[in-house]
Formats: C-alpha cells, structure tokens, sequence
C-alpha cells in the first residue's frame, strides 16, 4: 500500500458513513479502499470524491455520530473553544510581579511547611535524590547489564534537549525558592529551570519497565515521579510547566530512540 492509498483508507475508517456501511455489512474494519488516479477517491462503495470538500456531505447523523464514538476529540474541541475564551480575558501578568503557577497556588500550604521546618525540607530532599539515583541506576543498566540501549539513548536525547531550551531561555528563580544542601545537584548549584529532568528521568524509565512488563516496578516510579513533582512544586524548584513538558519529552524522547534504534537495524541488514 502507498502513502497515498495508506492516508485514504485511514480517513474513510473515521467517517462515520463507512462505520455505518461496515456494520450493516458484517464487516467492521475489512472495506477495501482504493485511491483514484484521476481525481480523489474510490470507495468500496463506489462513490467516487471529485475534489469536493468532506464537509459539504456531512448529514446531522454523522455529527451526532462523531459526538458519540469520538468522545476525546470533542472534549479537546471544548477545551480548544474555552481557552480561546480564557485566553482573550485574561489580564496579563505585568512585569513588575512574579509569574503566577496555579501549582505554586495548589501547595502554597506545603510549601510554607518546608520553609518552617528545615529538617523536613532536607530529608525530602535526600529521598529525592534517592530517587534520582534509582533512575540514574535503572536507565544505565538497561544498556550495561541488559544490552537494551533504548532508555540510554532517550536520557542522552532529552538531557541534551533540555541543555540547548535551559539555556536558549534562562527562567527566573522563584522568589520563594527553598533549597538544600541535600538536594540533587547538591549543595545548592545552579540548574536549568525548563524543563525537569527529574520528570522526564523518571518517565523514560518507567515507559522502559513497561516494554519488559515490569508493571509493578513501573507504578513504583509513576507514584515516585507524582510526590517528586509536589516537592519540586513545594520548594519552587520547578515552575508547572517545567514539570508538564518534563513528562511530554519523556515520552517524545522514548519514542525518538526507538525511532533511531530501528533506523540503524534497518541500515544494518541492508
């Protein structure tokens, strides 16, 4: 199958017109779906698309359609439509005041606990760094001891990402910022705020533990990865949005070198 024929048959898999047509047939997902040399496209059907617009056959079935079996698409088209709403009233931060994170907001109560109790903020700070050592450990080990290079090679991709967007754009300390000695990089160094590290370590490795079906180990981490993300959020050492796109570039990056792995497969055997 073509790229052409591959990107027709996946469009008429969608429309809700073959789902009602396969049903009626016995025959869920087997429609044979061709492409048109001359103007578009053939269908099992045979209804041949001569460069008409989709939208122009859509009936009030097929809407309510989408709005019951493609649920997640209309929830995001919501979410679209609202923040467009948000958006153009929201009262701009001016320079003169300190960002606002709806996750300082959130733990704004534990955040003034670590600030009043040194010792709690250092013990949560060594259990972090802990942590990050359990990753560290896993992560290498999967290409040392278990010849399984992948994770390896996501941690390099993303920990290389994160240096070139950390330094390309060099965010503020939060003013609130509580540090300790006990926290990793120790003893208080200066760090990239954007994106986690923490984060993404921790995704990297448990998307590694679910490809081997170590799912209790995998739950471990992601519960692990959720206290860490509050600290970070507690101490202010990480804005939210540094803890969002920590968890997106670990699963981006995974899937980069799973890319990059089988490319050189492939090279290799040809």
């Amino acid at each position: 199958m073509t790229a052409a024929e591959a990107t027709v048959a996946t469009t008429t898999l969608l429309s809700p017109r073959h789902k009602r047509s396969g049903r009626a047939n016995g025959k869920g997902n087997g429609v044979k779906v061709t492409a048109s040399k001359k103007t578009g496209v053939h269908h099992a059907d045979g209804d041949i698309s001569h460069g008409k617009a989709s939208f122009i056959k859509w009936t009030l079935e097929d809407v309510v359609y989408v709005a019951k079996y493609h649920r997640i698409p209309c929830f995001f088209a919501a979410g679209l439509l609202f923040f467009i709403y948000v958006e153009y009233r929201l009262r701009m931060v001016p320079d003169s005041s300190p960002p606002f994170d709806l996750g300082f907001v959130v733990t704004r109560s534990f955040h003034r606990a670590l600030a009043s109790w040194p010792e709690l903020n250092s013990i949560l700070a060594a259990l972090n760094t802990v942590f990050v050592g359990m990753q560290s450990v896993y992560i290498i080990g999967t290409w040392l001891v278990e010849g399984r290079p992948r994770a390896t090679i996501s941690a390099l991709f993303m920990f290389t990402c994160r240096g070139i967007l950390g330094y390309s754009t060099q965010l503020p300390l939060p003013q609130e910022f509580v540090g300790s000695g006990m926290d990793f990089p120790v003893g208080n160094v200066s760090f990239f705020l954007f994106f986690s590290g923490h984060v993404a370590g921790s995704v990297i490795a448990s998307l590694d533990m679910r490809r081997m079906q170590r799912w209790e180990l995998a739950w471990l981490f992601d519960t692990l990865n959720a206290l860490q993300a509050m600290r970070l959020l507690g101490t202010r050492g990480h804005y939210t949005i540094d803890l969002a796109v920590g968890v997106g570039a670990g699963i981006l990056f995974d899937s980069l070198a799973g890319r990059y792995i089988e490319s050189r497969k492939k090279a290799a055997l040809t």
